[in-house]
C-alpha cells in the first residue's frame, strides 16, 4: 500500500502533540489511581500551600488573640472536606458516566440549577488556571524579583506548556505531572512528620506574631462570629478541585467508578493530613510573620514552617520551596482535565457549541483545552498576572456548584430510596447547608472586591446556554421531515466558470457535462487583450458548450457572476443552479503563495444564495 503524504501543518502538529491514537487503543490511554491522582488532585493538594495563611490573614484583622482560633477553623474545614468528599464519592457510584455537579443538579433539580452549576464550574475552572499560574509565577518572582516586569509573559508561557501537555493526551500529562505532584506530597508529609517529632518532648514554644501594623485589629469592631465565618470561608479554598474526580470518571480504567473512588479517597486523606499538619505546625513557629506589604523578604507560612523545621537555607528548605512552586503552577492541570470534559457533556446536551463535544485524534477534547487556555490567558493578561487582583474572584463558582450538587444528591436519595438512603441523604444535606453558607459568606465579603464580576459572568453564561440550546432546537425543527417530503426541483442548470482555458478547465468541463449535457460556461471580461485567445481555445476545446461573456465595469471577478446567477434565479426561482468552480491545488506551501485563487471568495459569496449549489472541480499542480 502506498504511504500517505502528510502535509506541512500535519507534520508540525504531529511533532508537537504526537501521532493520532486509534480508537481501539482508547482503553490503554485511561488512568489508574496512581496517575489519576496527579491529573485530578493537583488543584486540591496545592491549596495546602496557601489555605492556612488565608485563615490567619483574616483572623489577624480582628486581633492577635484571634489567631488561636486557626486550628479550630482548620479542623472544621477538614470535617467539611471529609463530608464533601464522601458526598462526591457517593456521586461517583450513583453517576458512573461522570458529569459531577452539572449532571446531578440537572437530573434532580431541573434545567436551571443544572445550567447554573455548569456555568459556575466552567468559570471556576478558568479561574483555577489563572489563579494557580499567577500563584506559581508569584513564587518564582519572589525568588527572582527582577522577573516581575515579565509576570504576564511567564504566566502565558506556563499556560501554553500545560495546555500542550494535555493536548498530547491524558496519560502523557499524568506521567509528566506525576513527579512534581508526588514530590510535593513527599516534601510536605516529611515536613509534618519531622516537625511533629521535634515538637514531642521539646520545650514549649512561646510564639511571637509579626504582621503589618495597619492590618492588626483593623476590623476589631466587627462581630467576632462574622470574622470567624470569613476566615472559615477563606480557608475553604482548600476544597477547590475536590469535585474534579467525579467529573472525570470516564478518564479512569475499568472499573471506572472503583478507580475514581480510590483516587478521591487518597486525595481526601492526603489533603486532610497535610492541611491539618501545616495548620498545627504553624502554631509552633517561634516568630510567625504574616503577609506584610512593608516586608520585601516575606516568606509564606509553609516556607516559615520549613525554615523552622529544617533551617532556612538548608537543602530540604529549598527542595520544599521548589516543589511548592511547581505544584502551584501544575494545579492548573486539574482544570485542563475537567473543563474540556464538562464542556463536552454540555455540548452534547446542546448548551455549548457542538465542536466542544468532539474528541481529537489524541483521544482528548482538544477544542475544550484550547478554549480554556485562551480564556485563562485572556484573564491573566487582563489582570496583568497579579495574584491579589485575581483572588477575590476565586472559589465562588465552586461552592455554588457544591451546594447545587449536594442538594441534587439529597433529592436523588429521596427518589431512589435504596438501602441506607437516609444516612446518605443526611450527609449530602449537611454538605449542602455548609457549602451554601460558605458560598454566601464568600460572596458577601468579596462582592465589592471584584466578586460581582463572577455574578455577571454567571448570568451571561446562563443566558448563552439557553440561547445556544434555542438555536439548536430551532435547527432541529427546521430540518424535521413531517408530512410531504420536500418538493423536487423542476429544473437544474450547471454553470462552469472559465477564467482561462487550459488543461485544468478542460477537465472541469468534462465533469460539468457529466452533471448537465446542456451546461453553460461563463467568462468575466477582465482582460480584453486575452479575450481573443480565450475564444480561440474555447472554440477548439469547449465541446460546443456556449461561452457567455460577462462585462465587469469595476474589474471585479466575483460581482458579475453573482449578478448573472441572480438574473437566472429571477427568470426561474424554482430551478437549482450548480456553479462549478475550478480550483488549482498546489502540493507545497510556498507554491500556494504564488497563485491567485478566487475560488474561496466565490464559494463564500455564492453560499448566501438558497437555490445555488457550489462544487469544486480541483486540478493538481506539482
Amino acid at each position: 500500500m502506498a504511504q500517505k503524504k502528510v502535509g506541512v501543518v500535519a507534520r508540525i502538529r504531529r511533532a508537537l502533540v504526537g501521532k493520532p491514537i486509534p480508537t481501539a487503543q482508547a482503553h490503554q490511554e485511561r488512568l489508574g489511581p496512581l496517575l489519576g491522582l496527579p491529573v485530578f488532585s493537583s488543584d486540591a493538594l496545592s491549596s495546602v500551600a496557601y489555605a492556612t495563611e488565608a485563615i490567619l490573614g483574616v483572623l489577624v484583622l480582628f486581633s492577635m488573640g484571634a489567631l488561636k482560633e486557626q486550628i479550630w477553623i482548620t479542623l472544621a474545614i477538614c470535617l467539611l472536606i471529609i463530608v464533601i468528599a464522601t458526598s462526591y464519592n457517593q456521586t461517583i457510584h450513583a453517576y458512573p458516566t461522570g458529569g459531577g455537579s452539572y449532571i446531578v443538579a440537572k437530573e434532580n433539580l431541573g434545567e436551571t440549577p443544572g445550567l447554573l452549576a455548569g456555568a459556575a464550574l466552567l468559570i471556576d475552572y478558568i479561574l483555577t488556571v489563572s489563579v494557580s499560574i499567577a500563584a506559581g509565577v508569584a513564587a518564582i518572582v519572589s525568588a527572582y524579583p527582577s522577573l516581575h516586569p515579565y509576570l504576564v509573559p511567564i504566566s502565558l508561557f506556563c499556560i501554553a506548556v500545560i495546555a500542550w501537555a494535555n493536548l498530547r493526551g491524558v496519560k502523557e500529562s499524568g506521567t509528566a505531572f506525576a513527579v512534581p505532584t508526588y514530590g510535593f506530597i513527599l516534601c510536605i508529609s516529611t515536613l509534618i512528620i519531622v516537625g511533629i517529632f521535634r515538637l514531642v518532648g521539646g520545650p514549649a514554644v512561646h510564639q511571637h506574631i509579626e504582621a503589618d501594623p495597619g492590618a492588626i485589629g483593623r476590623e476589631a469592631n466587627f462581630w467576632f462570629g462574622f470574622i470567624v465565618l470569613r476566615s472559615f470561608a477563606a480557608g475553604c479554598t482548600a476544597l477547590t478541585g475536590i469535585e474534579a474526580v467525579s467529573n472525570g470518571i470516564q478518564a479512569f480504567r475499568a472499573p471506572e467508578s472503583r478507580n475514581a473512588s480510590l483516587t478521591l479517597r487518597a486525595m481526601t486523606a492526603l489533603l486532610t493530613f497535610m492541611f491539618l499538619g501545616i495548620g498545627y505546625l504553624s502554631l509552633h513557629v517561634p516568630t510567625l510573620t504574616l503577609y506584610s506589604t512593608s516586608n520585601k523578604n516575606y516568606m509564606s507560612v509553609v516556607a516559615q514552617v520549613a525554615a523552622h523545621t529544617f533551617g532556612q537555607g538548608s537543602i530540604p528548605f529549598y527542595v520544599i520551596q521548589y516543589f511548592t512552586a511547581a505544584i502551584l503552577v501544575l494545579a492548573a492541570n486539574t482544570a485542563f482535565a475537567d473543563f474540556p470534559r464538562l464542556a463536552s457533556l454540555m455540548a452534547r446536551d446542546g448548551y455549548l457549541p457542538r465542536p466542544l463535544a468532539r474528541i481529537g485524534d489524541r483521544l482528548v477534547f482538544h477544542n475544550g483545552i484550547l478554549l480554556l487556555a485562551l480564556a485563562a490567558g485572556a484573564l491573566v493578561a487582563l489582570f496583568k498576572g497579579e495574584l491579589d487582583a485575581l483572588l477575590p474572584l476565586y472559589a465562588i463558582g465552586v461552592f455554588t456548584a457544591f451546594t447545587l450538587s449536594q442538594a441534587g444528591m439529597v433529592k436523588h436519595w429521596f427518589d431512589e430510596k435504596s438501602k441506607g438512603w437516609r444516612n446518605r441523604a443526611a450527609i449530602n444535606a449537611v454538605g449542602a447547608v455548609l457549602s451554601g453558607i460558605v458560598a454566601i459568606v464568600i460572596l458577601s465579603t468579596k462582592l465589592v472586591e471584584g466578586a460581582w464580576i463572577v455574578v455577571i459572568l454567571l448570568a451571561i453564561l446562563f443566558t448563552l446556554f439557553r440561547t445556544i440550546k434555542g438555536r439548536y432546537r430551532s435547527i432541529s425543527e427546521q430540518l424535521l421531515i413531517e408530512g410531504e417530503p420536500p418538493k423536487r426541483p423542476a429544473k437544474h442548470t450547471s454553470l462552469l466558470l472559465v477564467p482561462r482555458v487550459h488543461r485544468g478547465i478542460v477537465r472541469a468541463l468534462e465533469y460539468a457535462l457529466l452533471l448537465d449535457p446542456h451546461c453553460r460556461a461563463v467568462h468575466v471580461k477582465i482582460n480584453d487583450k486575452a479575450l481573443p485567445e480565450v475564444r480561440r481555445l474555447w472554440e477548439k476545446y469547449g465541446e460546443g458548450v456556449p461561452l457567455i461573456l460577462l462585462p465587469t465595469p469595476h474589474r471585479s471577478l466575483v460581482q458579475p457572476i453573482l449578478d448573472y446567477v441572480d438574473e437566472m434565479l429571477e427568470e426561474d426561482p424554482d430551478q437549482v443552479i450548480t456553479v462549478i468552480v475550478p480550483e488549482a491545488v498546489s502540493q507545497k506551501f510556498f507554491q500556494k503563495l504564488l497563485q491567485e485563487n478566487v475560488a474561496q471568495q466565490l464559494r463564500t459569496a455564492l453560499a448566501e444564495r438558497e437555490n445555488v449549489m457550489v462544487t469544486n472541480a480541483r486540478y493538481f499542480l506539482k
